[in-house]
């Protein structure tokens, strides 16, 4: 089972050698690709061949690269993910509504639940406030009780001047964050042979990982 996150930070070139990832920089590193869930390509000085990049595509393997800033910037996405990802895409695109919006109701209770939790652990007392949203949760959260904690929660984490449009140190920690934990979900849900645009709750025709967007929410309590 693929446990490992590989993160290349300075110059090196890697390839593939007889089932292993071969890292030539300073030293030479070899990691057996079974091994291998994610590998994070922070350098925009690192080359690959395109032999290697094909067999992490084949295993699966999420590969996220990041630009000259080091932010997360694209992604590795096999097209293919399971041996039956056509039936499951028909049933994707079938999902009914009521289903999805029972699925998106549930989510959003388990997204202000950690983010309660959070604040208590941190003893802060907006944790009472964001207990009564989860007892006003509506279905599909037509009242908006997901918009309405998050402000609460990351102003009693940050400060009540703080907002999530600002460019500032701590966004851009938080949107760091939030595109490893997206990539995470994306390649969960390519190699379980759906696709990532069609969402439950997201639908925003630009957005390539709609799914992805919607099933990280509730993991995503410190970013956003």
């Amino acid at each position: 089972m693929s446990w490992r996150t590989i993160v290349i930070t300075k110059r090196a070139k890697l390839d593939l050698q007889l089932g292993f990832m071969v890292v030539r920089g300073e030293d030479t590193t070899k990691v057996a690709l079974n091994e291998i869930a994610v590998v994070l390509i922070e350098s925009t000085a690192v080359s690959l061949t395109t032999s290697l990049l094909a067999e992490l595509a084949k295993r699966k393997v999420k590969v996220i690269f990041c630009d000259e800033k080091r932010n997360p910037s694209s992604e590795l996405v096999s097209y293919y993910g399971s041996h039956d990802t056509s039936n499951k895409i028909r049933k994707q695109i079938a999902w009914r509504q009521n289903t999805k919006e029972a699925v998106w109701t549930e989510i959003v209770s388990e997204k202000i639940r950690k983010q309660k939790e959070l604040l208590e652990l941190l003893g802060k007392e907006e944790a009472e406030l964001l207990s009564s949203y989860l007892q006003q949760i509506a279905w599909n959260d037509e009242t908006n009780r997901e918009g309405h904690a998050a402000k609460v929660y990351f102003n009693a984490l940050f400060g009540l001047d703080f907002t999530r449009t600002e460019d500032n140190l701590i966004n851009a920690a938080l949107n760091y964050g939030y595109s490893i934990i997206l990539s995470s979900f994306t390649r969960e849900i390519v190699a379980n042979g759906y696709i990532t645009q069609l969402g439950l709750f997201h639908d925003n025709m630009f957005n390539q990982f709609n799914l992805a967007s919607d099933l990280m929410e509730p993991f995503q309590t410190a970013s956003g």
